[in-house]
């Protein structure tokens, strides 16, 4: 939730918030609506202050000056309701247009749209494609059953099977174990949760056509433990020497993928369905840039590891999330396609999502909101992909990365 005071005053806070494809009239509605709800709520107060002092003096009042406070009293709780609704309906408004406006992007990043993004660094060289794709791979070794899974479930569903299952545990074990020794707990998090919840995440209202939604219970699958990580410390307020707070989520996380027919159809580069284990940050203020790059050095630290060659972006304003101040992807080079897709991310919310969960720091000058970051350690399903053509052999075998082996029983090879 953005800061209404700088958005009404601070002509910068508001030009890096419409740098994120934001209409300007939506700010200029709610900085109006935001105005008339603060002088009715003041009217509001005012009148309830008016009433109990009223209430107070018909009590004490003789029998002749009785009937004009009773009347009095009328009067005031007459016009205490009128404007008790409106400030109700103003609320209301008041309420949809703030979840509208996002978290005003970081001066650092590039004011454009997805494809404007800047290039950090890249690592690895650009290696030529192996015989099979993921996907012919995927089903060569029958690690991938997509057709069935869409005979069972519909399209973007497909079973793992065999030894990509193993992969897919070796790989959590992994980075479960790397992140442990980077002070993370690890947490299995609920992947059913309230509006309420998304809402303080700052994934609603933007993101709600990704999301399902179960309409019985009125709860929602989550597409990335963040989610419900987000809410951990709700309404919290920590002490200095709690924080940096750190938690890896494991989680499966579910997506419509709405708006994308016809893309990457084939393998499991992109389901409804994947497994992921996500980095959760609680930071002091003063603190979060520093730790957002330490975030992106242990992303680019577990691409390293497995083998892969990859380039760092730095997002453009607009392809950042609603909470968003800034974001680094990391794309793998993917040889079948020629180019560098995304893998994971990490991003620097600063106080967006604390404000909406009301998380607060104990300071020396009170109690202000903490700040909260996210990477992704591992996104399972594209990791495979993006192994199942870098670890694959000219026979056809498959190479397992070093890193893994301890988890695969010694193996090598499968």
């Amino acid at each position: 939730m953005i800061d209404r005071k700088l958005l009404r005053e601070d002509a910068d806070y508001r030009k890096r918030i419409e740098a994120k494809r934001v209409d300007p009239q939506t700010i200029d509605t709610f900085l109006d609506i935001d105005e008339k709800r603060s002088a009715l709520s003041q009217q509001v107060d005012e009148l309830r202050a008016q009433k109990n002092a009223v209430s107070k003096e018909i009590g004490k009042a003789s029998p002749e000056d009785r009937e004009s406070k009773l009347l009095q009293a009328t009067k005031i709780k007459e016009e205490l309701e009128g404007l008790e609704a409106s400030l109700n309906d103003l609320d209301t408004q008041h309420k949809e247009l703030i979840l509208q406006i996002p978290n005003p992007m970081h001066d650092s990043v590039p004011i454009g749209d997805e494809d404007d993004y800047e290039v950090v660094s890249t690592f690895g060289e650009q290696y030529a494609a192996p015989k099979m794709d993921h996907a012919e791979y995927g089903e060569h070794k029958g690690w991938v059953l997509s057709e069935r899974g869409a005979e069972i479930s519909g399209s973007r569903f497909a079973y793992l099977a065999g030894d990509a299952v193993r992969l897919e545990f070796a790989l959590v074990n992994w980075v479960m174990s790397k992140l442990a020794e980077a002070g993370f707990t690890p947490i299995v998090p609920p992947v059913l949760v309230r509006e309420s919840t998304m809402e303080e995440a700052g994934f609603f209202p933007t993101d709600r056509a990704q999301v399902y939604h179960l309409e019985e219970d009125n709860l929602f699958l989550v597409g990335t433990s963040e989610v419900p990580l987000s809410g951990l410390h709700r309404g919290d307020t920590l002490t200095p020497d709690q924080l940096p707070i750190k938690y890896a989520g494991f989680s499966s996380c579910f997506r419509r993928e709405a708006g994308t027919y016809g893309k990457d159809t084939r393998g499991i580069f992109r389901v409804h369905q994947f497994d992921k284990v996500e980095m959760f940050i609680y930071s002091k203020p003063e603190d979060s840039w520093d730790i957002f790059e330490q975030i992106l050095e242990i992303e680019e630290s577990i691409c390293r590891d497995l083998g892969f060659s990859y380039r760092v972006i730095n997002c453009a304003s607009g392809d950042l999330g609603a909470a968003t101040a800034k974001k680094y992807d990391i794309e793998v080079w993917l040889p079948s396609e020629g180019k560098y897709r995304e893998l994971t991310s990490c991003s620097n919310y600063l106080d967006f999502t604390s404000r909406r969960g009301n998380i607060r720091v104990k300071g020396e000058s009170g109690n202000e909101l903490v700040h909260t970051l996210n990477g992704t350690a591992v996104a399972v399903g594209r990791a495979i992909t993006f192994l199942m053509e870098l670890a694959q052999q000219d026979d056809g075998s498959f190479l397992i990365p070093e890193v893994l082996r301890p988890y695969m029983g010694g193996q090598e090879v499968l």
